[in-house]
């Protein structure tokens, strides 16, 4: 395993250029106003280009292994919501209330899509099963998220989602989604052919609502409510959630009996949470105000599950290939 593994990757490493941009050059005034508008058609053309790169035919093929699929997204909207709660004792005295809130709208969210897969085939697991998963999580999420979040956010006291939340989350993601869908059939093979259009699209969307979050954020003194210490607990914070999720996905796929490659499968759907899902959820769910303090634990989680999962994957790789070398010497063996 290479150091550069490790190391940020180039989106990260914008995602802080744009966090210490907005923390510098906040947009105010009639700017605020502009980028608001220009991040809410950006999110909408985020969601309606993945309701055209979703394809319907991959999650109806890998529907058979349904054991599998209600496995990760129980470990999805099941298992992480409750770990966020039962861990309140222990994670409230790290951070932030406010912060808090943000953990538990990380608990919400859906799996990734790219990097679950990449990770899957690295360790050898069940590719076809994991493009079925984690695109199922993304679809699911549209619905669970902000249902789950109103749910969590109003156990911690903080209020539930209003009507107005309601319709913004069907105007900006659903119904641009399910035009996705139904456009498909026309430009499903331009979307494919050309997906790094899609991922700057996705990658911009992100940029525009950290900017428009953190500026919001700064202007409301951000960074005189959270000290590095403060910081630091976040850090032990998104660790715990990490390693709770992939010690539970591990071994609660072996003891369910599943095998190796459905393992690997179900550790790397089950355990990640999406930060291109996130970031434009949280713009319609909460108040500007409140964004900075809400994306903050998103991105961390990203990164932090970038760095395991790409350690993790590796091992399972080896682990697959000793396997493999001691079954064929035990074959040579046998032969002689």
């Amino acid at each position: 395993m290479s150091l550069r593994r490790l190391l940020p990757d180039n989106f990260t490493l914008c995602l802080i250029a744009t966090v210490i941009t907005a923390s510098v050059l906040p947009c105010r005034g009639h700017a605020a106003v502009a980028f608001d508008w220009l991040t809410n058609l950006a999110i909408a053309l985020l969601f309606f280009l993945h309701g055209a790169k979703l394809s319907r035919e991959a999650v109806v093929a890998g529907m058979t292994n349904w054991r599998l699929h209600l496995t990760v997204l129980v470990s999805t909207f099941a298992l992480f919501p409750v770990m966020g709660l039962l861990l309140k004792p222990l994670l409230l005295p790290l951070i932030t209330p406010a912060l808090y809130v943000g953990i538990l709208f990380l608990c919400t969210l859906p799996s990734t899509v790219q990097s679950s897969i990449a990770f899957t085939s690295i360790a050898r697991g069940n590719v076809p099963a994991a493009v079925c998963s984690a695109s199922a999580s993304s679809l699911v999420g549209i619905a669970a998220t902000p249902l789950l979040t109103g749910l969590l956010v109003h156990a911690h006291g903080q209020g539930g989602l209003s009507w107005h939340s309601v319709g913004d989350i069907v105007l900006q993601l659903f119904v641009p989604f399910v035009a996705g869908q139904i456009a498909q059939r026309w430009i499903g093979g331009w979307v494919q052919r050309y997906r790094s259009v899609v991922g700057l699209v996705d990658q911009g969307s992100i940029l525009l609502v950290v900017y428009t979050a953190f500026s919001a954020a700064v202007l409301q003194g951000l960074w005189k409510q959270l000290p590095w210490p403060v910081l630091g607990g976040l850090l032990v914070v998104n660790a715990i959630l990490l390693a709770a999720a992939l010690l539970t996905t591990r071994y609660g796929s072996r003891a369910l009996g599943f095998n190796r490659e459905d393992e690997i499968t179900i550790v790397f759907c089950g355990s990640k949470k999406s930060l291109a899902s996130g970031v434009p959820m949280a713009n319609v769910l909460f108040p500007a105000h409140m964004l900075g303090m809400i994306v903050l634990p998103i991105m961390l989680f990203h990164q932090m599950q970038l760095m395991t999962c790409a350690v993790l994957a590796r091992r399972y790789a080896q682990r697959k290939e000793a396997a493999k070398r001691r079954a064929s010497g035990s074959d040579a063996m046998a032969t002689e």
